[in-house]
């Protein structure tokens, strides 16, 4: 198996097929691990119905974050190559016949999908803003050079990624794992994406208490790491 999909999903019942689709529709040895994160507006409904070899779909019993949906889903990956999707459409999963082929090749242990590496001018303020600080946090924090720290295309070596000891449960993953990454001496290449960006009320989820989360993660991070385990056990879950 070359690539796993892991795909966190909570409450995105109008586009989740689509990204499914688009994922199943890759030409690449793959399977797709669904996390369902405790939906409650019909995703679960739709996931029962799928019968596509190459996804598994696993469910929470109720919602614990998307941290949590991804450790699940690591948990279970069985790809040389992890690489996270989201369950909308801000990102075209087609984006990924570019971003998987340098880690499958061993030219790159890791890769990110930067949405800032091309000019643009369609991006809200605020988010741009927070996006921008915590992506110069990160860079002072550990000497790096990356442009887009909460991207989520994501794209690891299995090895790479399980040797983090991720401890996440919410929007924490993003600079968690790129800390740790940093931390522990791998270089993150970019590759330029296409990005949609949508509001709130079109389903976006992430606020600025998480860009105060994350300044709090990207410290902690760097310089020690958390003195227990949090109480989320990967392994509950059902498939």
């Amino acid at each position: 198996m070359d690539v796993t999909f892991v795909v966190p999903v909570y409450n995105e019942v109008g586009t989740l097929l689509e990204v499914l689709h688009r994922l199943s529709a890759l030409p690449l040895d793959k399977e797709i691990v669904v996390v369902d994160d405790g939906s409650t507006d019909g995703s679960r409904d739709l996931l029962r119905r799928i019968d596509d070899p190459a996804v598994r779909v696993l469910y929470h019993p109720g919602n614990r974050g998307k941290g949590a949906s991804i450790r699940t889903g690591l948990s279970q990956a069985r790809g040389r190559v992890i690489a996270v999707q989201d369950a909308d459409l801000e990102l075209d999963p087609r984006e990924f016949l570019r971003l998987v082929p340098p880690v499958l090749a061993g030219n790159a242990a890791v890769v990110y999908g930067s949405r800032f590496l091309r000019p643009r001018s369609d991006l809200p303020l605020l988010p741009l803003l927070a996006n921008r600080v915590l992506t110069l946090v990160t860079n002072l924090l550990h000497g790096a050079s990356i442009t887009d720290m909460e991207t989520c295309y994501k794209v690891f070596r299995a090895e790479v990624v399980r040797s983090l000891d991720l401890r996440c449960l919410r929007f924490e993953f993003e600079p968690e794992v790129t800390s740790k990454v940093l931390r522990a001496g791998y270089r993150i290449r970019e590759m330029p994406i296409a990005y949609r960006p949508r509001s709130a009320e079109a389903g976006k989820k992430i606020g600025w208490r998480d860009a105060v989360t994350a300044i709090v993660w990207l410290v902690r991070c760097r310089f020690w790491s958390p003195g227990r385990r949090d109480r989320f056990a990967s392994r509950e879950f059902t498939e």
